[in-house]
């Protein structure tokens, strides 16, 4: 079992590894933060101490190609569904049959819907940041997965990826505001695996990525659910909006009185508890 600042390894039913980390304290309700696409689930560290002063125990992990986390074979073959049940053996290795909550952002967050309808009970509070409902080509949009894949393939690193997505989550000002926190951030992501960049984006390209039917569902699967969204990330604000009005109807087709609130973080982009930390924390540890 992990030590408040080690990882291990997990080898997955497929010979894959899967890397993740058990922090303290050791009798505290678990929340699971998942890494998102690009980064390790080191990117969270800011965060975790706001958690463990509160007695929550953190669970982090990678998905495939991030930090110590490998990649199938076929970079084709990982899907939400798959990666769900990559962390349903997670939590039976470590024998924990419930999370307290889970805070995932990006990937991490669609990848929250798959794995609470696939487990129902599994996850008291769910809470889905600055993330998409599905695939381009099940939302009729460009695939941009496709073409940062290319990019990266054709100039054989994910170094200027690392770069435009840095500029993309934060903008230029931020940046040149934050320069050790944007250089702890570079270095984590330079990690990343081309293979496990593809992996991933070819995820978020898959025909099986569309958590628009699963919405309905959360009502349930969880006891309650917050959606937080950075004001400045793209049309998400509005795209979140429509997924808290499903989210809210599923939960009253259960039966349940629960209001779902989606948080606009002002100012913030799509990594929201990094360049609106306050207002995040806020939020999130009201809510927890």
């Amino acid at each position: 079992m992990a030590s408040n600042s080690d990882s291990s390894l997990l080898t997955l039913p497929d010979g894959r590894s899967l890397e993740y980390r058990l922090s303290a304290p050791p009798s505290g309700p678990v929340i699971l933060l998942p890494n998102f696409l690009g980064a390790p689930f080191q990117a969270w560290d800011p965060f975790l101490p706001s958690l463990h002063a509160r007695n929550f125990r953190t669970l982090n992990f990678n998905q495939p190609g991030h930090g110590a986390s490998t990649t199938p074979a076929d970079l084709t073959s990982t899907t939400f569904p798959s990666i769900a049940d990559d962390v349903s053996h997670l939590l039976s290795h470590l024998g924990i049959e419930t999370l307290y909550a889970w805070i995932g952002l990006s990937m991490g967050a669609a990848l929250s819907f798959f794995f609470v309808t696939r487990h129902p009970d599994r996850v008291g509070k769910l809470i889905a940041c600055d993330t998409l409902s599905s695939s381009p080509r099940n939302a009729g949009t460009d695939d941009i997965f496709a073409n940062r894949v290319k990019a990266a393939r054709d100039a054989g690193s994910l170094s200027a990826t690392v770069e435009s997505t840095l500029q993309r989550w934060f903008g230029d000002a931020w940046i040149a505001a934050h320069p050790d926190e944007t250089a702890r951030l570079r270095a984590l992501m330079a990690t990343t695996t081309l293979d496990g960049f593809e992996t991933c984006c070819n995820a978020l390209r898959s025909d099986t990525f569309d958590v628009r039917p699963l919405f309905r569902k959360v009502g349930a699967s969880v006891e309650e659910a917050l959606l937080v969204v950075g004001e400045n990330d793209g049309d998400l604000p509005q795209s979140m909006a429509t997924m808290r009005d499903e989210v809210q109807e599923g939960f009253k087709e259960a039966g349940k009185d629960r209001e779902v609130e989606l948080k606009l973080i002002r100012n913030a982009g799509h990594v929201s508890f990094i360049d609106g930390f306050e207002q995040f924390s806020n939020h999130v540890l009201a809510f927890l």
